[in-house]
Formats: structure tokens, sequence, C-alpha cells
């Protein structure tokens, strides 16, 4: 089945190429990310430029930049919306000082284990529209949301059981991941993710909400931090794929078809890259006698999402979007019985 889509995408895309004659780039644009040169996420966002160069036949040029190149990771939105920055690939948790629904949407603490549920939600449950409508005041337009494995959970410590979580110091950021560990009985500690290898290696903190289990193995947390908990049972976060709303009205219809498109290519070819880096760097692990890694059972995996449902009942009542995208999620979920 993927591979036919794909196929499909690719003649879609090729018949389009073929519309517009080889020439210099009509437009030139800067993207930044919100990873570090380096990381799977970075590169898999470079490689879709690089496609968009390609299937554009040339026409469009995205030049995409690591994390806080032009303006600080939370003034992204901002920044695309004046033209400073022509688009971003980011994470919608940076923008929940301006809106509590960002905070939600981009990553909605408990809600997904596998990011085809996520993704399926967001195409096919109102999750794209509501989050168009967030944005669309910024200048923005809303290209498509794309998602990454399940991040893995970081300990030197044992955490079998939710039960295990209490009294744990461990690394999170401000906001709904924060308080959901803090209603678990755990004792979240706000770090910057700069400072979770030393913070983990000293001892301040004994866990970590950091990223996905292959960039953990390559940073060395697993070596330092001998428990990791995979597949990941918390923390899902959705990329954002904007635009300036201007510069996307101004295109060309075939130019804007080739840049949906490819979204859709991007979104898959992200999770099954990222999916075989982890597979690659659990295979890694285990032939470490020091590390173990720890699977949650499904009853604990429940147990957690009640903690963070609650919450999220909490924040649904932050705002009219916050109550909109909290009623649609729950609708979604309930439907497929997975809540």
């Amino acid at each position: 089945m993927f591979k036919s889509l794909m196929k499909t995408v690719a003649v879609t895309v090729s018949v389009l190429a073929m519309s517009a004659a080889a020439q210099a780039a009509d437009y030139n644009w800067t993207f930044q990310t919100s990873e570090s040169a380096g990381e799977p996420g970075y590169i898999n966002k470079q490689k879709w430029a690089d496609a968009v160069g390609e299937m554009s036949g040339g026409r469009i040029e995205i030049d995409i930049l690591p994390i806080g190149s032009v303006v600080p990771h939370t003034d992204t939105l901002e920044a695309v919306g004046a033209g400073i920055l022509q688009g971003h690939l980011t994470d919608p948790s940076y923008f929940a000082g301006k809106d509590p629904a960002f905070a939600m949407m981009g990553n909605l603490v408990g809600a997904w284990s596998d990011p085809f549920e996520l993704l399926g939600f967001m195409q096919s449950g109102g999750g794209n529209e509501l989050y168009a409508e967030l944005v669309e005041p910024y200048g923005v337009h809303f290209l498509g949301a794309a998602a990454t494995e399940p991040e893995a959970f970081v300990a030197a410590v044992p955490i079998r059981t939710v039960e295990d979580l209490k009294g744990v110091k461990l690394r999170a950021p401000e906001g709904m991941v924060y308080e959901i560990f803090q209603k678990a009985g755990a004792a979240p500690v706000a770090l910057p993710g700069s400072e979770v290898f030393t913070a983990l290696d000293k001892g301040v903190v004994d866990a970590a909400d950091y990223t996905v289990f292959a960039a953990n193995q390559k940073q060395g947390m697993n070596d330092i931090a001998h428990y990791p908990l995979y597949p990941g049972f918390h923390s899902l976060p959705l990329i954002d794929m904007s635009i300036n709303k201007e510069i996307w009205d101004s295109l060309p219809a075939d130019l804007q078809s080739i840049l949906n498109a490819s979204v859709d290519v991007f979104i898959f070819q992200h999770v099954y890259s990222v999916r075989q880096l982890d597979a690659e760097a659990v295979a890694q692990a285990k032939a470490n006698p020091e590390i173990e890694i720890i699977n949650w059972s499904g009853d604990e995996r429940a147990k957690f999402r009640r903690i963070a449902q609650a919450e999220w009942e909490t924040w649904a009542g932050k705002t009219e979007m916050t109550q909109r995208y909290y009623d649609a999620v729950v609708a979604y979920l309930k439907g497929r019985n997975l809540l």
C-alpha cells in the first residue's frame, strides 16, 4: 500500500514538474527548523527541501536552517508571518505562550502511541482545519502536519510502572508535559535540552523527557542512563510545516500542488526513516549488557493516559480553541476505541 501510494504521488508530481521548463529558481526561501544540524529530523527536512527543488523543476529553492539560526525557536511563527523567514518546520508547542492551543496541538501528552494515529486525526479528524485556523491570524499558511516516532524516555533508574515515577527527579519542559509528570508523582525540573546530558551525568536529574531513541543513543544518553523506556509512552510531537501566507497566495496553482504533494511524501519518509534509525539504535543498545530497555505494559500506558487525560480537560477549558481541539481529539480516539 505504501509503495503504491508513493508511486501515485511520484507520477502526479512528475507530471506537474514537467510542465515547468528547467530554469533558475523563481523562488528562494529560508525555512528554520526546530532541530540542531545533524539530527535525524534536520537531515530529513533537508531532504524534503531538495525534493521540492526537484519536484518543481528547479523553480523553488529552500534553504533549511537549524534551530535558532535566524530567530529564537519561540519566535518563528511571527517571523514567518512577517516574512523574516519564508517558512518553518517546527514543534508548535514552542508557541504555547501565545496561545495554549499551541501546547495542546503541538504535543497532547499521552494521547498517541503511533505517529499515524496523530496523522490520521490531523487528516480526517479535523486537526488540520483547526490548526490552519489557529495560525492564519499570524499571516501563516499551514501546509500540513508531520510527526515522528513516540519519543523514548531516558532513565538512570528503573521505571517499570507509573508508580515508579513517584519522587523521580526528571527533566521536562515547562507546560503540559511538566504538569502531567508532576501529577504522576514525579519531581520535574525545567531544563533546556542542551543541559540534559550534563544533568544526567552529574545526577541533577535521574530521568529525562528528551527525544527519539536513535538520537538519545547517538548522543550517549543511554550510556549514562541505563534504563531507557521504549517504545515511548508519553510524547509524540507534531511537526508544523508552514509558509508565509502572502507567498502562498501568490504562488501559481501548479507550485501549490507540488508543495502539497511534497508534504505527503515527507510524512511517510520521515516516519519510516526515523523508525529504521530507532530499530538500529535499539539493537545497538541491546548489545550493551549494562543497558536494560524497559517496555511498559498496556495497563501501565493506560494508567499514564488517564492521568494525562485529566490534564487535557484542564487545558481544554482555557480557550474556545482548546475546547474545540479537545472535543475533536476525544471524539476521534473514542471512535477508534483508543480511549
